[in-house]
């Protein structure tokens, strides 16, 4: 094998090329290593909607020293307001852009997917191998080696195999044993897609709660889209099943189960049918007992997705990636050491983020009847005249992930 500054580089292949497999090759290329992005879509997924960065996400950004990058393709996005089905505003939460505290519902650092995963691959595309419309089907190892085998029939030799591949994660499946089942369900499911913007769509997220533990939110993110969420309290065989049906049956489904629910809801239904981008999935977060196995380790969601509702799932996977890329520099001649320090060292910072999510708060949160939405109202517009949200914020001490503190860089950022 080649050696670089006196240490072992190693053949690194990373299956998904999204946030955490795109910082974790970051990292790795600059700690000299050879590594490969393999993604299943046929070029770069720069797709998704608003996501956010929090806490020791907006650290892990600032240390690759793109936070510049970040802050020039933020989304306006100044607050969240509680509106009725006419559309008025009950209250509001503004944003705390103080630089203090904590992040309220809305983060000073709101971006789109698509735009955060570009940034990230000009940031890695000169430094490591990407190798697009293609997966990892399956993979053996032995304690020298792991051979992964590809979606077009051929394979290759590694040191290392990452699975980087997201909530549904196939690489996952083979690490942990037969029958587990890595999901802690709330109960819940939730669809977004794009529609025209339409001048009555501001920089405040609009949220509309109507009964049946339904909530419809609409935030806009450029001057001619709008993004558009659903979201179910629902506990069926029937809603945990339809994210895996023809796209088709899935915007049934959504249309099917909110057609009643006034407000904005037949604009954004009609926007379905030409919107460039649709997803349906249920709110889950990912709970194992071990990310590895010999020569294979979990990143991302993949390990630890800690859910929406967390606010913490990108920069989850921006903090998961900055930890394991610093082991396995630190211990590249010794991968069981490497992988064994990943866990004991971020294991902490998942089990606060993703302790964050409470199925009571959320279940509050997607009240049942009118009389629950109307009460949970007029304890919002009270907490919000007295601007406890905003004094909350700005006098905590932490953000989400508590006071776990991120380590040392993996490698110096000129090392490339």
């Amino acid at each position: 094998m080649a050696e670089r500054s006196g240490t072992r580089s190693l053949r690194v292949l990373v299956a998904g090329g999204g946030v955490a497999g795109q910082a974790l090759a970051f990292w790795l290329a600059r700690g000299g290593h050879r590594v490969t992005v393999v993604e299943r879509f046929p070029a770069l997924r720069a797709t998704g909607a608003q996501v956010d960065l929090r806490g020791q996400g907006i650290e892990a950004v600032k240390r690759m020293g793109l936070l510049d990058a970040v802050r020039g393709k933020l989304v306006d996005e100044a607050g969240v307001a509680f509106v009725n089905v006419r559309g008025k505003a009950k209250a509001t939460i503004m944003a705390n852009t103080s630089g203090k505290g904590r992040q309220t519902l809305t983060s000073e650092y709101e971006i789109m997917r698509g735009d955060l995963v570009r940034i990230l691959h000009d940031a890695t595309k000169d430094d490591a191998e990407y190798v697009f419309g293609k997966s990892v089907d399956g993979f053996e190892q032995d304690e020298h080696k792991v051979v992964a085998h590809f979606s077009d029939a051929s394979s290759g030799e590694f040191d290392l195999l990452v699975g980087a591949d997201g909530q549904g994660s196939r690489i996952r499946r083979a690490v942990l044993p037969a029958g587990f089942d890595p999901y802690w369900r709330v109960g819940i499911h939730m669809a977004y897609w794009f529609v025209p913007r339409i001048a009555s769509d501001g920089n405040i997220r609009d949220t509309c709660m109507v009964p049946g533990g339904r909530q419809i939110m609409r935030r806009s993110h450029n001057p001619t889209e709008t993004q558009v969420y659903f979201v179910l309290r629902e506990e069926s065989e029937e809603a945990s099943a339809i994210h895996g049906a023809p796209v088709e049956r899935q915007q049934e489904f959504w249309a099917d189960r909110f057609r009643d629910a006034g407000w904005q809801t037949e604009r954004f239904i009609e926007g379905l049918k030409t919107s460039p981008f649709f997803y349906s999935q249920e709110i889950v977060q990912v709970r194992t007992d071990t990310w590895s196995k010999g020569r294979v380790v979990l990143a991302g969601d993949a390990a630890h997705c800690a859910s929406p509702y967390s606010g913490m799932g990108v920069s989850g996977g921006l903090v998961g990636a900055h930890v394991l890329a610093g082991e396995i520099n630190r211990h590249p001649g010794d991968l069981p050491t490497a992988l064994a320090n990943y866990d004991s060292v971020l294991r902490p910072f998942v089990n606060e983020i993703q302790g964050e999510v409470n199925p009571r708060l959320l279940r509050l949160g997607m009240p049942m009847t009118q009389r629950a939405i109307d009460a949970f109202q007029a304890t919002t517009a009270l907490a919000c005249f007295l601007r406890i949200p905003d004094l909350v914020a700005r006098l905590s001490k932490e953000d989400r992930g508590g006071n776990w503190r991120l380590p040392d860089n993996p490698a110096p950022i000129g090392a490339a």
